[in-house]
């Protein structure tokens, strides 16, 4: 196993937040399943920005620190779903916040981007 170079601060909880969720997409994945998307094509649709690629890696990340579970219903093709866990339900109200802080300065925003 790699030893890393700079330790990560495990006492911050910003940085726990940041290495379980702070990828670009993972905000929108866990979302997205909250919605309903529950199926590997949804997810991709409705993330059209992002390359199948990245979300499935980013996916994957989730799995494998308990934010989101896989459920693979036999028979061809397989089929499968994802939810959330409750530590992925625990999230919800920060990914609520970061909609909400989205809509409200939306034209601020635009208005900065389009400068």
């Amino acid at each position: 196993m790699n030893e890393r170079k700079i330790p990560i601060d495990l006492e911050c909880g910003i940085n726990i937040y940041t290495l379980i969720a702070g990828g670009k997409w993972k905000p929108c994945i866990i979302h997205s399943i909250h919605k309903g998307i529950n199926r590997p094509n949804q997810i991709h649709k409705a993330i059209s920005q992002a390359s199948p690629r990245v979300l499935n890696m980013q996916i994957k990340e989730l799995l494998e620190s308990n934010i989101v579970s896989k459920k693979v219903h036999p028979g061809l093709p397989l089929k499968v779903e994802y939810s959330l866990t409750e530590v992925g339900k625990s999230l919800l109200p920060i990914i609520d916040l970061m909609d909400q802080w989205g809509t409200q300065n939306r034209e601020t925003i635009n208005a900065y981007i389009l400068a």
